[in-house]
């Protein structure tokens, strides 16, 4: 099916806590100076940006020695939470704007709760060359933005960030396609609970648009409702340099459109991040353009579509 017109909110997460360095904060901005507004009006969309979130660090939570910034980190997760889990029972389409990908934590948990309350299942599809399935006690670097997914399926509650008893993430129904950095640890992990892991040598095997098919109609036959986590490193760094975890060997700039088309012609998708920008690290702005345009290829812009840039 066609990509339908659809009411935007735009959030914007300036988080840079979960990640171990600074500048993923500029995320949000850098995304808005690239004109990911303007790329999604002019395609027939209602958009409405809600600004950034502003928190104060959760003083109730502990100083975790192997969660580095947990009460900064917990803070945006409540917040976050609550504002996707907002927008969508408002009917609109939560478009975070990142901020390092610990924000998930919040974002897939508020549409966890949304999908809950609709009585469908939440899928997510994982676009990132990490896995990011750590808890504390397994992380080597005790960096938040390396244990989101363990946390939104219920297996890193190594605080009570959010109620214990909220709803959660089937690790079946995670997809990770672009892995390509596991820590050992996390390979057992995902293994036991059984994610669904399609490394770049799955993707140079079998082609992406058969990966994402599969995908899709197991989504499609549960009527599941399909959360997107796009990070910045999904893409190899000769084409989006502007991030801070980069590992050579990503997918292309044509593979990562494909995704997005197909994700568009699917009309399954409810949400999206896009996190890890750092601008500090970027080319130009280079890296923030390219996450408008898949961001569009997902919204229903077509390759017909695209002017053609000055060299």
């Amino acid at each position: 099916m066609e990509a339908q017109s659809r009411s935007v909110t735009l959030i914007g997460v300036p988080l840079e806590e979960g990640s171990g360095r600074r500048g993923a904060g500029m995320g949000p901005t850098a995304l808005r100076i690239a004109g990911v507004d303007k790329a999604l009006i002019d395609l027939g969309h209602d958009v409405v940006d809600v600004g950034d979130l502003n928190v104060v660090p959760a003083r109730d939570l502990p100083n975790h020695a192997k969660a580095h910034n947990l009460r900064t980190v917990g803070a945006y997760t409540r917040a976050l939470e609550a504002a996707t889990y907002d927008a969508a029972k408002s009917g609109r389409f939560p478009l975070i704007l990142g901020g390092d990908h610990s924000l998930s934590m919040g974002s897939v948990s508020g549409m966890a709760r949304y999908a809950a309350e609709k009585g469908r299942p939440l899928f997510v599809l994982w676009l990132d060359a990490h896995s990011d399935f750590n808890s504390p006690e397994t992380s080597p670097s005790g960096n938040i933005h390396g244990m989101p997914v363990a946390f939104f399926c219920g297996l890193a509650e190594f605080a009570e960030i959010l109620p214990k008893d909220r709803p959660f993430v089937d690790p079946k129904k995670v997809f990770q396609v672009g892995i390509r950095s596991v820590d050992a640890s996390e390979r057992q992990e995902i293994r036991k609970h059984g994610v669904n892991v399609f490394d770049m040598r799955s993707l140079d095997e079998q082609g992406v648009a058969v990966i994402l098919r599969q995908i899709l109609e197991t989504i499609e036959k549960a009527n599941g409702l399909l959360h997107v986590s796009f990070d910045v490193d999904f893409l190899d760094p000769d084409f989006a340099p502007g991030v801070g975890t980069t590992v050579p060997g990503g997918a292309t700039f044509r593979e990562a459109h494909l995704i997005m088309e197909m994700l568009s012609d699917s009309g399954l998708v409810s949400s999206l991040d896009l996190v890890e920008l750092n601008p500090f690290l970027d080319d130009r702005g280079k890296s923030a353009r390219i996450m408008v345009e898949m961001t569009a290829s997902l919204f229903g812009r077509r390759i017909f579509d695209r002017p053609t840039r000055a060299a």
